[in-house]
């Protein structure tokens, strides 16, 4: 790989730069109380999040384009990058964690989604959008194409989580329920990337 400057950067090189930074940020996260890990935790979330952040700055352009990349953007938790979704994915699974200690609510037993706010239907539409994008993957196997729909669902979901309260909610049920589609998705569409879980950050 090349940095902007024209280097070349070994693979190696660039994961091990990608983890150290990640811890440093997580580091940093902790003592700010940012996040919901331990010092014990960042050794192998920030592996997680690093290799993945990689592997996803890779797969999510087209192959056929020119390949540049920096440091600041692959590791940015804002935009098109593998540690914005791997954010999303955890803020959700946090979500569903409080819904269980702190409303004592059964996930096997949510009933039934009703949309009620512009955010839900536009996160169902996103989630109903998984199988065409999985044949069109199939059809040219450029997986940029994964990369692309996992980033909308978690923009979807992220507007959806900002804009509908779920817990303590009326809706509570219904938007537990779309938070665990949304996050059945993505574990699918990071299965399909090579990229491990984080269920908490």
């Amino acid at each position: 790989f090349k940095t902007r400057s024209g280097d070349t950067v070994r693979l190696v090189d660039l994961l091990d730069e990608a983890v150290s930074r990640m811890a440093g940020s997580l580091t940093q996260r902790i003592a700010d109380g940012a996040v919901h890990i331990t010092e014990n935790d960042v050794a192998e979330v920030s592996e997680a999040i690093g290799y993945g952040s990689v592997k996803y700055f890779d797969l999510r352009r087209n192959p056929t384009s020119n390949y540049k990349f920096s440091y600041d953007l692959m590791l940015d938790t804002k935009g098109d990058t593998g540690v914005y979704l791997l954010f999303a994915r955890a803020r959700l699974e946090s979500i569903l964690d409080k819904a269980v200690s702190e409303h004592k609510v059964d996930l096997n037993n949510l009933g039934r989604v009703t949309i009620t706010h512009e955010s839900e239907r536009l996160l169902v539409v996103a989630l109903q959008q998984f199988p065409d994008v999985i044949n069109t993957t199939l059809d040219d196997l450029f997986p940029y194409h994964i990369c692309t729909y996992v980033y909308d669902l978690s923009t979807a979901a992220s507007e959806f989580v900002t804009k509908c309260r779920v817990l303590g909610s009326p809706e509570m049920s219904s938007r537990l329920l779309l938070c665990q589609a949304t996050i059945t998705a993505m574990k699918q569409a990071f299965d399909l990337l090579g990229i491990r879980h984080v269920k908490r950050i």
